[in-house]
């Protein structure tokens, strides 16, 4: 293999929904080729949604990565696969789960109509795994998506975060709700990630919440003003960002946690972080951690993302080097 090849297949990005998680990949990978050669389903004897339905069953009650699982599929699986299952298994929890998540983040797409057939969905998914955060999670997404005010969304929210305590991706959604870009204010934004990264036990990855505050109030202000985009340093350079990322860094990344689903999304959040604070040498630790693995967000803030992820990932990696 040549020095050129070589070179294109380390920078070659892993850039998809699924982040790191083999096994939902693995999944996805064996839903599309049958759909790309022969027409969904036609070359298979068995039904398109049981390897799906392998996947919820061996994710079990780790709510942090069910509900990881529930959201990729529900926005990437033909829609008739999640109707197959509802329709062969009318009964079966994760089908209602799934089919009710899949309603909930289309339904912005199909109107206004389909808000109450969404909602009824994520309520009969609720009774049926009375335990499980995720329909609660898939009716925050659709209150969202048909922007219903923040004080309605909170009780909601905490039907989740009652079933699942700290759950990252619960924190992060509300996040997206109280965000100026959402149904929030700065203030609300602001003021729930720093309570929650001060309360969240030690190695949450909420501890990273204030450093993704930050990045929603500078995307926030751009898409006010694109040449806000120019003084956007600023905020990186005041004495609480120096905080907020130091705090990210002990209380999470520094320490012996295990890694959760969505940890690719945070990590790309913390090399961005470091990067605008001129921390190098801790920025080329998370760069070395996630390897291929990008994500639009946040470095979309930047021009040419790609570009820039790839140049500070081998530029820090040839500088700092183990």
């Amino acid at each position: 293999m040549t020095g050129t090849l070589m070179l294109r297949r380390r920078n070659a990005l892993l850039i998809r929904p699924e982040l790191d998680d083999h096994a939902l990949h693995a999944t996805l990978t064996d839903l599309r080729p049958a759909g790309q050669l022969h027409g969904l389903g036609a070359d298979r004897t068995r039904p398109l949604w049981e390897p799906v339905a392998e996947l919820l069953r061996t994710t079990g009650r780790n709510w942090d990565r069910r509900v990881h699982r529930v959201f990729v599929l529900a926005r990437n699986l033909p829609a008739s696969v999640c109707e197959r299952w509802s329709a062969d298994r009318p009964d079966d929890g994760d089908a209602l789960v799934l089919g009710a998540c899949v309603r909930s983040v289309r339904a912005a797409a199909e109107g206004r109509a389909a808000a109450p057939r969404a909602e009824q969905m994520c309520l009969r998914a609720a009774a049926a795994c009375p335990e499980d955060p995720t329909p609660w999670l898939a009716l925050l997404q659709l209150m969202h998506d048909f922007a219903v005010p923040a004080r309605d969304a909170v009780p909601v929210w905490t039907e989740a975060v009652t079933r699942a305590p700290w759950h990252r991706t619960a924190y992060h959604l509300l996040l997206r709700y109280l965000s100026p870009r959402g149904h929030g204010t700065v203030a609300d934004m602001l003021d729930f990630a720093g309570q929650a990264a001060a309360r969240a036990p030690y190695g949450s990855p909420l501890a990273l919440l204030p450093v993704a505050a930050r990045v929603e109030l500078i995307a926030h202000r751009g898409a006010q003003a694109p040449s806000a985009a120019l003084g956007a340093d600023r905020h990186w350079n005041e004495p609480r960002a120096a905080e907020e990322v130091e705090w990210a860094l002990t209380r999470w990344f520094r320490t012996a946690a295990p890694p959760h689903a969505e940890a690719v999304a945070d990590l790309n959040v913390l090399a961005f972080a470091l990067v605008r604070t001129h921390r190098t040498a801790e920025a080329a630790e998370v760069f070395r951690r996630l390897g291929r693995h990008m994500t639009r967000h946040p470095w979309e803030l930047l021009p040419e993302p790609e570009r820039t992820f790839l140049y500070w990932r081998d530029r820090l990696a040839d500088r700092y080097r183990t």
